[in-house]
């Protein structure tokens, strides 16, 4: 199989479990408290992957600066975007419980927490694909990585969009759509950044990284500690040690 048509299917696959978690969200009875210490375990196993696994390999591949400047610039470019659709409607995207607007309370939060969802789902795709570059085969780390975090933020949401009284339709089509933009930037991930430089692989990857980092603490935490409480820090010290150790094993 074609290497640009694996990543795209890995990317694929990672998106899939927003529909996944969607799924439950919308159709069982998830209590608030396992939700939110879902998502804390997610957050933790993305943490990890972004410390482990883009990080350490962009500062690998261009050294310090283009990793640092990646960074900084991935968190900027994030926190900018997300001031914009906040705005919108869209700040509580990934909430499950009442937070999220009604399109009849704020006209065009749905169209808002569609780019947003985008937003948090993209760099993740593009990593996995740029991931493929190296050695020729995916970093599994990383696509278990966003997997295991697009559950619970599935999950979350499709029950805040739920409660803000959007329709079925429109909760799975967005989630669909995302599954499958998720494919397509992971095959943009492998064919645009296939013959560039070391140094600006690594600012990519970096970059990516510190939109995902940003985006942790910015929607996932926040969710994870409105009904985990205490027991949040735990949770998620788990999901960044499963990480861990699945990068090592």
């Amino acid at each position: 199989m074609p290497e640009w048509l694996q990543a795209g299917g890995w990317g694929l696959l990672a998106g899939s479990a927003l529909l996944l978690g969607a799924a439950l969200g919308w159709f069982a009875p998830v209590p608030r408290r396992l939700s939110a210490s879902i998502m804390a375990f997610g957050a933790g196993v993305l943490i990890s992957a972004v410390s482990f696994e883009l990080v350490a390999d962009a500062h690998e591949r261009g050294g310090l600066l283009p990793t640092a400047l990646g960074t900084a610039g991935g968190a900027l470019a994030y926190t900018g975007a997300n001031v914009l659709l906040a705005r919108r409607g869209a700040r509580h995207r990934k909430r499950s419980g009442d937070q999220q607007p009604s399109e009849r309370e704020q006209p065009g939060s749905g169209s808002a927490i569609a780019v947003g969802a985008l937003l948090d789902g993209v760099p993740e795709s593009v990593v996995i694909g740029a991931s493929l570059l190296t050695g020729g085969t995916v970093s599994l780390v990383t696509v278990a990585a966003v997997f295991l975090s697009n559950v619970p933020e599935g999950l979350s949401s499709a029950t805040g969009m739920r409660q803000a009284g959007r329709s079925r339709g429109y909760v799975f089509a967005l989630w669909a759509g995302i599954a499958l933009v998720s494919g397509l930037a992971a095959l943009a991930g492998y064919a645009l950044l296939g013959d560039a430089p070391p140094e600006v692989l690594a600012a990519i990857t970096a970059l990516a990284a510190g939109a995902i980092l940003a985006m942790i603490t910015d929607t996932m935490i926040p969710e994870a500690f409105e009904d985990a409480h205490l027991l949040v820090g735990l949770i998620t010290v788990a999901g960044f040690l499963t990480a861990f150790a699945l990068s090592h094993a």
